[in-house]
């Protein structure tokens, strides 16, 4: 199913519902989970834009994708939810997520890892990094 910049970033695993003002699944912020039904599609857009740039930074320096055709196929093959409409970096995030404690092999998905460091540690920090993003972002610009 092709998605766009205004589809659900929803993992299904959501943390707000417990208190977080952050997501701890999806990293968007509380009132975007609660009304994102009412956001319009420019609103929708806006909070992947945030979403994309904050997955950007943590893995830029981390991976490179050189053949995004593969890891959409690859994605598709084995039935792992991604957005079409982002940067192809973002979707490595979701290859990430779905692999659980799977090893992987990058190449097989057109990914090359620029870091010397076990692929579980790595997923941790990223995952680490793109909340702490996210909750510095919350912090600054909606907590009260």
């Amino acid at each position: 199913m092709k998605k766009n910049k205004a589809s659900t970033p929803c993992l299904g695993i959501c943390s707000t519902t417990y208190g977080d003002n952050v997501c701890k699944g999806c990293k968007r912020f509380v009132h975007e989970v609660i009304n994102w039904n009412k956001f319009t599609v420019p609103e929708k857009e806006l909070v992947n834009s945030r979403l994309e740039s904050f997955k950007l930074t943590v893995l830029k320096d981390r991976f490179s994708v050189t053949n995004a055709e593969l890891l959409a196929t690859r994605l598709n093959d084995q039935g792992i939810n991604f957005n079409d409409a982002m940067d192809p970096m973002t979707w490595i995030f979701d290859l990430l997520r779905a692999a659980g404690s799977q090893e992987l092999d990058l190449h097989q998905f057109g990914i090359v890892c620029h870091v010397n460091t076990d692929l579980a540690q790595l997923k941790e920090q990223i995952y680490s990094e793109f909340l702490e993003l996210s909750e510095a972002h919350y912090d600054r610009y909606f907590f009260t």
